[in-house]
């Protein structure tokens, strides 16, 4: 797994998804492969209208059609190049200069799998090109490919600034296990202050696993603070972030605890849409 897969549109959160690329290669010292996906053109196929229209306009407007969509595909085509070549100029310009560029014909979805085994770290952007200007909106495609990619996922928002520390919320669970195990073995994390947080419940001896996480975290030569909460689980969490001034979010993906329901489980997407930092997905 080498590169930092990076997903441009030329959406107005391309630049911050570019500055999350250059500061996540120079934490993970891996080149950056910037992706630009053309989607494929919804339009009715000239097979499907071929029977609705007269004779003798058929091969004339079904050549027009053909004619259309070939121009439409050059257009989109010379785009990408800009946009790929913007990108590149810019992650140049601040330091980031081992930057490989590729540009694929299919969803981005199918595009980051067919890309995921040489990838370290996949970086999208929170609102897509569809949705410019509405922070609140995700990208149609993020949840897709939280469930289907296993590599690390940096969802970048409309202002990406170089993370001091990030909030993990822990829940004495499995995967939560799963995830501060990756968190010390990535990197991507290191020199930023952890805040290990979780809200009091039921588990048995999540007191006694939380300390163990804590010292684990620290002898692993992360600073720390944690902290165990009261209260509704999602208040608790959220307030905390607030109060705090935490820089970053880090999540397991699609548990099925009662923690993990406000973070990683059915509600993940309406999570991720109403924090205005970026956060990291781990698998």
């Amino acid at each position: 797994m080498n590169k930092i897969i990076t997903c441009i549109d030329g959406s107005v959160v391309s630049d911050q998804v570019c500055a999350a690329a250059c500061w996540s290669a120079k934490q993970l010292n891996k080149p950056v492969l910037l992706l630009h996906a053309i989607e494929k053109n919804h339009s009715p196929a000239t097979e499907d209208l071929s029977g609705a229209i007269g004779l003798g306009a058929r091969s004339s407007l079904l050549n027009e059609m053909a004619a259309l969509d070939e121009q439409r595909s050059k257009v989109a085509l010379s785009l990408g190049k800009e946009i790929l070549a913007h990108s590149k100029a810019l992650l140049v310009a601040n330091g980031c200069h081992d930057v490989e560029k590729t540009q694929r014909h299919s969803g981005i979805v199918e595009a980051i799998c067919a890309l995921e085994n040489d990838a370290r770290l996949i970086i999208i952007g929170k609102s897509g090109q569809q949705h410019a200007g509405d922070f609140k909106t995700l990208g149609s495609h993020i949840e897709q490919i939280i469930r289907r990619v296993h590599t690390p996922i940096l969802i970048a928002n409309q202002s990406f600034k170089t993370p001091r520390s990030f909030m993990l919320a822990y829940d004495g669970r499995e995967t939560a296990d799963q995830a501060v195990q990756r968190i010390i073995e990535g990197g991507l994390l290191h020199d930023l202050t952890c805040h290990l947080v979780t809200v009091k419940n039921s588990a048995p001896n999540i007191e006694k696993k939380f300390q163990q996480t804590k010292e684990l975290l620290t002898n692993s030569g992360f600073e720390v603070k944690a902290s165990l909460l009261e209260g509704k689980i999602f208040d608790a969490l959220m307030k905390y972030k607030e109060s705090s001034g935490v820089n970053m979010l880090v999540m397991g993906a699609f548990s099925h605890s009662k923690l993990a329901s406000i973070f990683l489980g059915s509600n993940t997407m309406e999570m991720i849409e109403q924090t205005e930092i970026p956060m990291i997905v781990l698998r």
